[in-house]
């Protein structure tokens, strides 16, 4: 029987279970927790992919955001778009686990099956160590009615950008300069990888199917000094060089880009929303291919534009 390492920095009293646990060593005193009890302390498992070890990959955690465990089903929240309310919070089914042997074994719908060791770091806080594809992701866990459901945007922006086939030009303020971007109506930002966007100057309405990109070029995003709701966002075009903006959420669907520059301020809306691991039967647009979270390193800015 594999085991359930637990480490924690608090002496506990033994407690023996009949079913099948794991055990925990703290000061030579062993004591026993059940596996199941573990996985479903919390509502919401995050996966902190930067802190990702390994050469290996499991797909289904390396795409989503939050796993959950209940009553032998796996819940993951693939998506931004939508997170919070999504199945009730938990986001959708995507497979099942099975925790009577004393390690975790999931069922996953599309990538098959799975086995874990876990080691409990903390009380809220879990590593998934899978061996045979030598990788171990670690798991922040969180109970819904605690968890920052708008922090999450942020923190993962470079996601939030892929979940739209497009973002239209939807609005623009009144003050500003006339600047280059100004001819700019659709962006686009590819899921293959977070450092590539495109640009399109086609008339605001145009169906998706039918925008020429006239640009490609590379972007990145930077986090600003003293704020967690606030980023840069810049684009490189070739031609004008860098357009620099702050970028902040609006909602799951719109974003707002303040040109730093010429003080204009756009309002972008996502067009074309792709959901990822949705059932066949689902209307939506469907990806299962082309992303993967990997590690992101963002330069930290000061703010030197306040508005």
């Amino acid at each position: 029987m594999r085991t359930l390492k637990l480490l924690f920095t608090t002496v506990v009293a033994g407690i023996l279970f009949t079913s099948c646990s794991v055990i925990v060593e703290e000061f030579n005193a062993p004591y026993y927790v059940d596996l199941e009890d573990v996985v479903t302390a919390y509502d919401l498992w995050y996966i902190d992919y930067n802190q990702t070890t390994g050469f290996g990959d499991v797909p289904f955690l390396s795409k989503a955001f939050t796993v959950s465990f209940i009553n032998g089903k796996l819940y993951a929240n693939n998506n931004l778009v939508g997170i919070g309310a999504t199945g009730n919070g938990y986001g959708i089914l995507v497979g099942y686990y099975d925790t009577f042997n004393g390690s975790l074994e999931i069922d996953h719908d599309l990538d098959g099956y799975f086995n874990f060791e876990v080691v409990q770091l903390s009380v809220d806080r879990l590593k998934l160590v899978d061996n045979y594809n030598n990788v171990s992701y670690y798991l922040e866990g969180y109970q819904k009615n605690s968890f920052d459901f708008d922090q999450i945007f942020y923190d993962n922006i470079e996601y939030f950008l892929q979940e739209y086939d497009a973002w239209e030009k939807t609005d623009v303020s009144t003050t500003g300069n006339l600047n280059e971007f100004d001819n700019e109506n659709f962006l686009a930002f590819t899921p293959e990888n977070i450092t590539t966007f495109y640009s399109s100057q086609d008339k605001v309405g145009t169906n998706i199917d039918n925008i020429y990109w006239d640009y490609v070029g590379s972007y990145s995003v930077a986090n600003v000094h003293g704020y967690d709701n606030l980023k840069i966002l810049t684009l490189d075009y070739d031609s004008v060089g860098n357009e620099e903006f702050e970028l902040t959420v609006i909602n799951d669907e719109k974003i707002s880009l303040y040109h730093i520059s010429s003080g204009t301020t756009y309002e972008f809306t996502g067009v074309g929303y792709i959901q990822y691991l949705k059932s066949s039967s689902a209307k939506e647009t469907v990806s299962n291919e082309g992303r993967k979270r990997t590690k992101v390193t963002r330069e930290t800015k000061i703010r030197r534009n306040l508005k």
